[in-house]
């Protein structure tokens, strides 16, 4: 469950702004034929902010129906510590496989606060726990201090690391062993941090993309390191996409270009236009227009 390829889904709305859940279906479903692992849904590529815990329920339940008993995990990521075990203890009556847990990307907490949310979070839930560590984002360092802390609780089972910082995997490993699998969530680093112990990839660009990113894992578990650093060497203008202030508008874009998916996202987001448009499609098109073969064994 916690190890390979976990896409962080996007949400699709219909143009008048509701969840589209006939296109989810659609475009998780290509997830899994792809061979992803599971599925994580109301990230921040998921646009979870601006959802409502209700529909944030919603797009867990067709991610469940999409995943075919594959792993499904609930983004919790509120303001407030109450508001997130309430999220916790809904996702976990709704069946969610686990929780990705944000300390509050609103108020920037200190180590005793951000080791008491993550505790009241998992508590509430009860479900096994990934611990989202991402200091450029929200502002907060989950540091490998702060997971020795928590690892005398055994519902805190793996990290996604987003600390934009290479060293920060080998850090963890040789602090802790193997006591939290990790998995990198930052697209333009996976090579580097699945070469030197990450276990698992939650990817942004696997929605658009999803085979291609597969093969770049199942490569590097196969030992064909090389033949996995061309196909990341062709990807990598679309993974740094997902480094970016607009990585919601950029990444729908490349989706509406490469599995024909729709643009529409949740107020005050717009779609791309002018400039920056013009930008991100013409990285897509490269892209495709360059696609490599894949030659993979499963």
């Amino acid at each position: 469950m916690w190890n390979g390829v976990i896409p962080a889904v996007t949400t699709k709305f219909t143009p008048d702004g509701e969840l589209d859940h006939a296109e989810m279906e659609r475009c998780f479903a290509l997830q899994m034929e792809a061979g992803c692992d599971g599925l994580i849904v109301c990230g921040s590529l998921g646009e979870g902010p601006m959802l409502s815990q209700d529909e944030r329920l919603a797009v867990l339940k067709t991610a469940q129906s999409a995943a075919k008993g594959k792993p499904v995990l609930m983004t919790v990521s509120e303001a407030g510590t109450r508001e997130a075990c309430a999220l916790a203890a809904k996702a976990a009556k709704a069946g969610a496989s686990g929780l990705m847990v944000v300390p509050s990307p609103i108020y920037h907490t200190d180590e005793a606060e951000t080791v008491a949310t993550l505790r009241a979070v998992a508590a509430a839930g009860d479900l096994p726990v990934m611990i989202y560590s991402n200091r450029v984002a929200y502002r907060v360092d989950v540091t490998p201090r702060i997971m020795e802390e928590l690892a005398s609780d055994a519902r805190f089972v793996a990290i996604k690391e987003s600390s934009d910082d290479i060293r920060r995997t080998t850090e963890i490993i040789n602090h802790l062993g193997d006591r939290y699998a990790v998995l990198t969530g930052v697209d333009n680093l996976a090579f580097e941090a699945l070469s030197v112990g990450a276990v698992g990839w939650v990817a942004g660009l696997v929605v658009a993309f999803p085979a291609e990113t597969v093969a770049i894992h199942r490569l590097l578990k196969q030992g064909r390191a090389a033949e996995a650093l061309e196909i990341y060497r062709w990807f990598r203008p679309l993974l740094d996409l997902d480094v970016s202030t607009f990585l919601v508008q950029n990444i729908k874009l490349a989706e509406a270009l490469a599995i024909g998916s729709t643009e529409h996202v949740r107020a005050p987001r717009r779609p791309l236009a002018g400039a920056r448009r013009a930008e991100v499609e013409a990285i897509v098109r490269r892209a495709l227009e360059r696609r490599p073969a894949l030659k993979l064994a499963a």
